[in-house]
């Protein structure tokens, strides 16, 4: 069933309640999620995106209670990305010469996926799509934000900007308007699907949101691809995200570690309690790999100045699931974070060198050499380990 937007902009898309991952098994969504498809009926309808593959009988079964399909005279796809164009391929098998409206990159994308040789139109930045009664589609370019084919296009005199993946979240809802849902719920989704999808694009978006601005836009609704509509006071999700792409950080430190045998676990919460000691300002939150959600653990380093790592040492190397996560962090391409490491080890003790390579390299500035352990810590090892995060707090 169609939800009104505004006017004659109505949302056509699907909730999906029962989605916990999403990218194959790379992000995790505890709230689930939404493809948002939005249905343009003025002079000209207009379908903006449709929705994810295993969804696509439904949303065309749908659509089709909604609007005679073959009164559908533009699709305009912000990004060929599978989440948002996997119902084309039954759509357009009802309306095959339907033009398609969509950036260059997105007609490779598209055909890569479907291999079909659609009536495509390729449109740019300032190029404008006439929908009648004097309104106009202007499209934006939005180049890895986040992939190289995305764009947003903005409705004039109804001033919606439909926002693709920019502005958006992982999370199901009925209410469809940012001012009907929990905000605290939100906040955390907005967040993390910053720090995990955009960071890594954040130079990008810090030109592009001086571009969008520059184009003086009223903007009084944002219609992202999944989540909720912004309505009320919408520029607040950009003003977030001009503060998030800026190397955001807060006075946190986050330290991450896995453990064999809890005597990296004993290190990493003396270092915890040592840092609080010399900072009762700073926010401290110590985090078992093994015991967390990857994804989650991404906000909290987003967040931090600093981040604590630790494994023991193994097989002259360190814990795969340690590597695994600096691996992670090293594709997101934070900025401006400091990084220290620590561990115990039985024999050899290479773990700690390992992890300030490991971290270097992951665009970390690296504190100092670190703080190692032979076998379990006794007494006199967790007051050094206490020590250790005073002087961690105070650099």
């Amino acid at each position: 069933m169609k939800k009104h937007l505004k006017n004659n902009v109505y949302w056509v898309g699907k909730v999906d309640w029962e989605l916990k991952r999403f990218h194959g098994d790379s992000y995790s969504t505890h709230k689930g999620s939404s493809y948002n498809s939005y249905l343009v009926q003025e002079e000209k309808n207009v379908l903006i995106d449709t929705v994810w593959a295993p969804f696509a009988e439904e949303f065309v079964d749908n659509l089709a209670k909604e609007i005679d399909l073959k009164k559908i005279d533009y699709i305009v796809v912000n990004h060929g990305e599978v989440d948002h164009s996997g119902a084309l391929p039954a759509l357009m098998k009802h309306i095959p010469d339907t033009p398609i409206y969509c950036s260059a990159n997105a007609v490779k994308s598209l055909k890569g996926l479907y291999h079909q040789d659609w009536n495509f139109h390729v449109v740019k930045t300032g190029d404008r799509l006439d929908v009648g009664n004097g309104k106009e589609l202007v499209f934006v370019e939005m180049a890895m934000l986040h992939w190289p084919d995305s764009m947003a296009a903005y409705l004039t005199k109804d001033n919606i900007l439909f926002s693709n993946d920019a502005f958006g979240q992982h999370y199901a809802t009925d209410m469809l308007f940012n001012d009907l849902v929990d905000q605290c719920e939100l906040f955390n989704e907005s967040i993390k699907y910053y720090a995990n999808i955009l960071t890594p694009f954040s130079h990008i978006l810090r030109k592009k949101l001086d571009e969008i601005m520059s184009l003086n836009l009223q903007i009084d609704m944002i219609a992202t691809s999944h989540g909720i509509v912004w309505r009320d006071n919408p520029m607040q999700i950009v003003e977030k995200y001009m503060k998030w792409a800026q190397d955001y950080q807060e006075n946190q430190i986050t330290i991450v570690y896995d453990t064999m045998w809890n005597g990296t676990k004993k290190l990493a919460e003396k270092i915890s309690e040592g840092i609080r000691q010399a900072d009762h300002k700073v926010t401290v939150k110590t985090l078992n790999l093994s015991k967390s959600d990857y994804n989650d653990l991404i906000v909290e380093v987003f967040k931090s100045k600093t981040v604590v790592v630790g494994s023991p040492t193994v097989n002259n190397n360190v814990l795969y699931s340690v590597e695994g996560f600096i691996s992670l962090m090293k594709e997101m391409k934070f900025k401006n974070k400091k990084a220290a490491a620590f561990g115990c080890y039985g024999w050899s003790g290479e773990s700690v060198k390992i992890l300030n390579e490991l971290m270097e390299k992951a665009g970390f500035e690296i504190i100092d050499e670190g703080f190692k352990n032979p076998w379990n810590p006794d007494e006199e090892q967790q007051i050094k380990a206490l020590e250790y995060g005073r002087k961690i707090a105070q650099k």
